[in-house]
């Protein structure tokens, strides 16, 4: 039998840009699994901007599953970050998305959702990424992604002057809303003449589009929790994934790497950010009694919670980009250490690669320890249950 997955890109995430795919790790991941269950496997990836509101990146989805999916087999969508946003939007009974066609037609043999560290219920960063400075950080830091995973790592000078003025107060807004500009000129001027004009244009649709920033907001994210319907005949599953609190420990184990030193330091303002909340707007599923304020995602996801990680992760426990309990929703399926790119396979492995598509690049060091074991189970997690949704057992 043939099952389609559509993966689709999430915030600083791309379909294929400067010579580099953005998902050759979870494809090739899948395959494997697939493949180890005598299953065939086609795998699609949705081309959108990672910033774009999530209702015209899920319409853009419904267009390539609707113009690919053919007359049969199960379909499965996959969305890490926001990209599970876009996959939850599709799904939902009698959601109205412009210019998506006629869902209806494949939407029977939809599946399972899978979502990747989706904030489901927003993240305080994008408080922060709707600021006029935020808007550039976001703008800067999706360039740092594009520049880190196809070369391997960041330009440390570049870098250090990037965290510099993100640390820095607002007091000089706008020339420092200028220099970061130069810094992503300095940063796309690294690649050769052939693709830098391609990475130009994605980072120009960002800066000009930003809608799903707003929407991620946990403000606006308590409307979509109480309006979006789950499909009650597809199955929705969930990864979930925290980095370790930055500590001296983690820096002193950097100090051999300047690049790893100067991307935790990133990394720690980030963690720092993500980690603040409001509590009128937790980032969390809480507890049906309003005066306790306990964050509670169910029993089963609980106790899963408790034995993988060996604690029930707080409220301020996150990726680096999104809060952990922001993160559950559906089956939890597969829950550990790591930051936000790790879960998709874009970790630190020194082992030599296969092939150049192959290797693994960790621009963003967290001090996770994520690795090829963690990777190979978490997509074992993902690939089984949606095996099981289609009515298959490993």
């Amino acid at each position: 039998m043939l099952h389609r997955i559509y993966l689709t890109p999430g915030m600083f995430g791309f379909a294929r840009l400067a010579s580099f795919d953005y998902f050759v790790h979870v494809q090739h991941g899948l395959e494997r699994q697939f493949a180890d269950a005598g299953q065939d496997l086609e795998v699609h990836v949705v081309d959108v901007s990672p910033t774009a509101s999530v209702c015209r990146r899920a319409a853009r989805l419904a267009e390539v599953v609707d113009a690919t999916a053919g007359d049969d087999g199960p379909i499965h969508l996959l969305g890490p970050s926001t990209g599970g946003l876009d996959a939850r939007l599709v799904a939902s009974p009698g959601v109205r998305l412009a210019n998506a066609g006629a869902p209806q037609r494949w939407l029977p043999r939809l599946r399972s959702v899978t979502m990747m560290n989706t904030p489901h219920f927003g993240t305080p960063l994008a408080a922060f990424f709707a600021t006029s400075k935020g808007q550039r950080v976001l703008h800067a830091l999706s360039a740092f992604t594009i520049i880190g995973l196809s070369l391997g790592r960041g330009p440390l000078g570049i870098a250090s002057m990037f965290i510099a003025m993100v640390g820095r107060s607002d007091h000089a807004i706008g020339l420092e809303l200028h220099l970061m500009d130069k810094l992503v000129d300095s940063l796309v001027g690294m690649l050769d003449d052939a693709r830098s004009p391609e990475v130009r244009a994605f980072l120009d649709a960002i800066k000009d589009d930003q809608g799903a920033v707003l929407q991620v907001s946990p403000e606006a994210m308590e409307l979509m929790v109480a309006g979006i319907a789950d499909h009650p005949d597809v199955v929705y599953q969930s990864t979930a994934s925290m980095a370790p609190t930055p500590s001296v420990g983690k820096w002193l184990g950097t100090l051999l790497s300047p690049w790893q030193t100067t991307s935790l330091t990133l990394f720690t303002t980030l963690h720092g950010i993500t980690s603040g909340f409001d509590e009128r707007y937790p980032c969390a599923e809480m507890s049906g009694d309003p005066e306790k304020g306990v964050a509670f995602a169910g029993e089963e996801t609980e106790a899963k919670l408790l034995r993988l990680l060996g604690k029930a992760p707080d409220l301020q426990a996150n990726d680096g980009i999104v809060p952990l309990r922001s993160q559950l929703w559906g089956t939890l399926v597969w829950t550990g250490l790591g930051d936000h790119l790790d879960v998709l396979g874009h970790y630190r492995d020194d082992r030599p690669a296969s092939g150049a598509e192959l290797s693994h690049h960790d621009w963003l060091t967290s001090g996770s320890a994520f690795g090829p074991a963690d990777f190979e189970a978490l997509m074992s997690a993902v690939a089984s249950g949606m095996l099981k949704a289609s009515g298959h057992r490993r």
